[in-house]
Formats: structure tokens, sequence, C-alpha cells
């Protein structure tokens, strides 16, 4: 069986807690597509969102990662394409309730707002959590193109 891929992309604000992610990513048993950014220097948020939204619109990742200053901004450019849908989370109980309910296959984290040890928790849960379908299938549907999916 071969891993489940997962992609992983921040802004210069969020680089260093992406760093934090990528080394309990190593841990795990997934193989990890880093989209950038590989430094602090300023960088553009929607272009690392967008980046990885289309790496998870087209197969290259079954699942994502954005980090930037509160998670916020790069969700947004993330959810412009169709088959994402990425969730800012602060703590585990919004993770697991993006994953179970909402079909999140974006977890989106703030390196201004969240603890790198909350941030990791976060991250264990996201992939950890499957989309309980049932009575949330109907609404996952009706946010867009690709809902519905594990």
């Amino acid at each position: 069986m071969s891993k489940r891929v997962i992609a992983i992309a921040s802004d210069h604000a969020g680089f260093q807690l992406k760093q934090e992610l990528l080394a309990e990513l190593a841990g795990l048993d997934a193989e990890v597509l880093d989209l950038g950014t590989h430094d602090q220097e300023s960088v553009d948020y929607p272009d690392f969102g967008v980046e990885l939204a289309a790496a998870v619109a087209d197969g290259r990742a079954g699942l994502g990662v954005l980090v930037c200053g509160t998670g916020i901004g790069i969700a947004i450019a993330a959810n412009r394409n169709p088959a994402v849908r990425a969730a800012p989370c602060h703590n585990t109980t919004s993770t697991r309730l993006a994953r179970q309910h909402n079909d999140a296959n974006v977890l989106a984290l703030g390196a201004r707002t969240t603890g790198p040890e909350v941030a990791k928790d976060c991250l264990r849960v996201f992939l950890e959590t499957s989309f309980e379908g049932g009575r949330h299938e109907r609404r996952v549907a009706k946010l867009g193109n690709g809902a519905a999916r594990t």
C-alpha cells in the first residue's frame, strides 16, 4: 500500500510553524509535498494557497495543510478552488468537526494565533479523523465540485 500524500505550504509568517509541522509529519506514515515557501522572505500568501489547492484538486495530494499569520487569508485563497474545503482551525475540536462534518481536505493554521503544540495536535487530529457522511453528505455536496470525498 502506498503512503498518502500530504501537501503543505505557508507564507513567510507561517514558515517557522510549517517547519515544526514538517518535523511532525516526518514521524507519521505520510509522503510530504512541500510547496514552499522555503524561507522567511516576504511572499504573498494567495500564491501558496492557490498552489496547494491545485495539488489537492489534481490528485497530487490527498490532503493539505496551510499556514499563514492567521490561517484565514491563505484558506480564502485555497477555497477559491471548488475541489477544496479549507478550514481555518484553532484547536482540536474545530479540527475534528471540520473533518467529520465538513469533509475538510485542507487544514489552515495561524502561526500568530495558534501555538506550535496545539498546531501539532490539530495536525494529528486532522490526519486521523474521517468524514462521517450520513446527514452531512447533502450539506457538503452543496459546497461545490469535489465535495463529499474522504
